[in-house]
């Protein structure tokens, strides 16, 4: 699938202020089963200083820097992106799909920062480990069943909503709430199958379904490592393996590192701002285009 996508965000406050250094992660990834065709960015005012660089999860992030006053951000990233089918993962097992738990030795030493706990202390939530185990126990300990139980068993217990302001909760209070958002319940399944043994990551990106919805908005999933298969894209929101009409812009292990934009801003005491965005999405499947607007208020 080819996909034009055209994502602006305006930042508006009611006062002079100085913008602080400011980290986008707009630019889809352009490898794997994504091919980055063009990319464009536009930041008014311009930035001072600007410069790409390559995270630990292996994404492209741009920082820029300002100098000046303004009373408005105004950022736009255009991308063309190609997305390609995965290899079905029985095909890439050949009939040895790895056992669950995972013992944690048998993985590239790389891959054990997506394996740690969300708690302090780096232990897994208990909640989370429950509801691992009660996957485990009617998937046969085979990855693939544990991953499909896994993201029934949450679309069971937790009501999807949406929730534009505030990070992912942690997964405890999401199976307490019984209530979350596209990024709870990735955080969810991402400690869940930490706690059997498969390393896993937070997606943030876009989900150009079909049809196309009235409107689009950033959505949020999970990567599991699967020994044989490399990382996979899983939606516990939609309950099923992501296909080529998910479009990645960032992963990590802290959620907080995938933000579209995230950065700082000093003026007058009580100075506000104010976010507006729209995504513009059109794709060589269905040749339509949707957009979504919305607006929140941050102190």
């Amino acid at each position: 699938m080819r996909a034009q996508l055209d994502h602006r965000l305006t930042y508006t406050y009611n006062a002079q202020v100085s913008l602080g250094e400011h980290r986008l992660c707009l630019r889809p990834r352009g490898q794997g089963h994504q091919r980055l065709i063009e990319h464009h960015l536009a930041v008014t005012p311009q930035p001072s200083h600007s410069h790409d660089l390559l995270a630990a999860s292996g994404d492209a992030i741009q920082r820029v820097r300002f100098l000046g006053s303004t009373d408005e951000l105004m950022i736009h990233a255009s991308s063309l992106v190609e997305t390609v089918l995965t290899t079905p993962l029985l095909d890439c097992f050949n009939g040895l799909e790895p056992p669950l738990p995972y013992p944690r030795g048998h993985l590239n030493s790389d891959l054990q920062g997506a394996l740690e706990g969300w708690l302090p202390n780096g232990q897994h939530d208990p909640s989370a480990v429950e509801l691992a185990q009660d996957a485990l126990m009617g998937s046969n300990q085979q990855a693939i069943p544990f991953l499909q139980q896994l993201m029934e068993m949450i679309q069971d217990r937790v009501k999807y909503t949406q929730r534009h302001i505030g990070p992912a909760w942690p997964a405890g209070r999401t199976l307490r709430e019984r209530v979350g958002s596209c990024r709870d319940l990735a955080m969810l399944m991402v400690e869940c199958s930490r706690t059997v043994g498969l390393p896993a990551r937070f997606v943030s990106g876009y989900h150009l379904a079909d049809p196309a919805p009235e409107s689009y908005d950033l959505h949020a999933w999970a990567e599991i490592y699967l020994p044989g298969a490399g990382w996979r894209g899983f939606d516990p929101s939609a309950g099923c393996e992501i296909s080529d009409r998910y479009i990645v812009l960032a992963t990590s292990s802290k959620p907080a590192l995938t933000a579209a934009v995230s950065g700082t801003f000093s003026g007058p005491p009580g100075t506000r701002s104010e976010l507006s965005w729209t995504i513009e999405a059109s794709t060589d499947h269905d040749n339509s285009a949707s957009a979504f607007k919305d607006v929140v208020h941050a102190a």
